[in-house]
């Protein structure tokens, strides 16, 4: 089995476009959460609260030509990447273009405005707006396609369209891909693109937070006073190599993943399992040969509901049998869906590497139906790890956890 290191990282995020921006938000304890009044033309929405990206345009040397095909979603998930391989040192290389370098990349959905040009016809027997690519904007593999013909990758194409886990799974296939042999490296991660219908998905169901006047105080993972979720969008993207190959090419390693495990609740499509959670996070550590005492901190998919934010904290204690340091970065940057999983294995590594945890934005009084465990609050503190665990819960009872290693 091959080992597998992350050599590049980037991503777009309510709190920022780059690791220095996100960290300055988070060790103040500045949300990207606001108001978004363009949603008051929606007859029903209860939810006006978001986390927006309002400084994101792609670059000149992007030509009309390429953009074409590419919705808002396709763009954050294509510019990450762009950022990651320049990070990674490989932008431009000809490796790229080998059959070696592949992409397992993904979103909860395409670009919603697509959508709304194909439910015009249905809706009004008219296919005026639809062009040549409008539909490839609206596909669900519109980010790892997009990605896959600007860079000219013509290794395997892994299309993770699973909600939330969308990016934790990218991570986690493109990590199988390279461990087994399959390939050299791989773009993996996940984006998403804000938009009413996504909030109106959890508005129907009653988990949105309406604290519509005071968008600075929610969302509130873990906390008894919580409301419900907010939203959000960007993208991020993690390029994975194999391990003999990076060092041979003298590349930065940012951490090592070792651990990877996936699993789905097989009960309900909305209510997650506590039982099957804990199984995604112990197969994680099985594979990666570590005890659960390890484990320094848990990066939790936090998503200020009552069900997920107590089946999750169960879960975790289950695994780790004694409070564990806990936080979720949803609480900065709302759910970014396809993205989240992405910006959170980003987030992580980095705070593994500068031996620094963020807390839990407006996490006050920790919820007494949630488990017991180490809920990091305020402007986080200083931990010194070996290990980090990403975990991400998705519709569908899809269960994912990730592992990485600090690299000396």
């Amino acid at each position: 089995m091959k080992r597998v290191v992350v050599t590049g990282m980037a991503g777009f995020s309510p709190i920022g476009n780059d690791w220095d921006s996100m960290q300055s938000a988070l060790r103040s304890v500045v949300t990207g959460i606001s108001r978004i009044d363009s949603w008051d033309k929606y007859d029903g929405l209860n939810t006006r609260l978001g986390g927006q990206i309002t400084d994101f345009e792609m670059p000149a040397h992007y030509k009309r030509k390429e953009l074409r095909s590419m919705g808002r979603v396709a763009q954050f998930g294509v510019r990450s990447t762009e950022l990651a391989l320049k990070d990674a040192e490989i932008l431009g290389e000809d490796i790229l273009h080998s059959g070696a370098v592949g992409v397992a990349y993904g979103s909860s959905v395409g670009d919603t405005d697509a959508f709304g040009e194909f439910g015009n016809m249905l809706l009004n027997l008219s296919s005026d707006g639809l062009n040549a690519n409008s539909y490839i904007k609206m596909m669900a593999h519109t980010a790892p396609v997009n990605i896959g013909v600007y860079f000219g990758l013509q290794g395997r194409v892994i299309t993770t369209s699973s909600a939330c886990t969308s990016g934790s799974q990218g991570i986690g296939y493109a990590y199988e891909a390279i461990k087994h042999g399959q390939q050299l490296i791989m773009v993996a991660g996940g984006c998403e693109g804000l938009c009413a219908t996504e909030a109106a998905v959890f508005d129907t169901l009653y988990a949105t937070s309406i604290r519509n006047d005071e968008p600075h105080l929610s969302p509130r993972p873990f906390d008894k006073d919580r409301d419900g979720l907010v939203i959000g969008e960007g993208g991020g993207t993690l390029i994975l190599e194999e391990l003999e190959h990076a060092l041979s090419r003298g590349a930065k390693i940012h951490a090592e993943i070792v651990g990877f495990g996936t699993n789905s609740d097989g009960s309900h499509v909305t209510q997650p399992s506590a039982e099957t959670m804990e199984k995604a996070m112990r197969l994680s550590l099985a594979e990666a040969r570590i005890s659960p005492s390890e484990i320094g901190y848990v990066s939790a998919h936090g998503t200020a509901t009552e069900r997920g934010d107590i089946a999750e904290s169960h879960a975790t204690a289950a695994v780790f049998g004694k409070p564990i340091a806990i936080s979720s970065l949803k609480s900065f940057t709302g759910h970014t869906l396809g993205a989240c999983g992405a910006l959170e294995a980003w987030t992580a590594i980095e705070m593994m590497n500068q031996g620094w945890f963020h807390g839990t934005a407006n996490l006050l009084n920790p919820d007494p139906e949630c488990a017991e465990l180490d809920y990091l609050m305020g402007s986080g503190r200083e931990i010194s790890t070996e290990y980090v665990m990403s975990n991400n819960f998705a519709f569908g009872g899809i269960n994912t956890s990730l592992i990485f290693k600090h690299w000396v």
